[in-house]
């Protein structure tokens, strides 16, 4: 296992690869999804999770926050509300303008 390696790029990891990737037990994954907002994960029809690059990212994050820095599980998610939210990519803020656009002038279109 390692301790927070590289993340590949793909959509969805199982709960399998989660572990891998972050050095976590599953029930650890469990736990933290219970308590912590910033990890939502989807589930399949047969409840299986999947996680995005983003869970894991937070996961990555939080197990800075809890082993690292010896927070809390409360501090961290004080700490975590806390940050300024970051933009994934700064150029995206014109596309889903106009993406949003769009799709207000289909709903339009349809209430009509």
């Amino acid at each position: 296992m390692s301790s927070g390696g590289h993340i590949p790029d793909k959509l969805y990891f199982r709960i399998g690869e989660v572990t891998e990737i972050t050095g976590l037990a599953a029930y650890v994954l469990r736990f933290w999804e219970s308590e912590l907002p910033t990890i939502n994960p989807k589930r399949t029809e047969s409840g299986q999770r999947l996680y995005r690059k983003s869970d894991i990212e937070a996961i990555l994050e939080i197990k800075h926050l809890l082993y690292d820095r010896k927070f809390t599980i409360e501090g961290a998610i004080k700490h975590l509300k806390q940050k300024p939210k970051q933009t994934a990519r700064p150029n995206a803020d014109p596309i889903l303008s106009e993406i949003r656009a769009e799709l207000e002038a289909i709903l339009k279109i349809l209430e009509d």
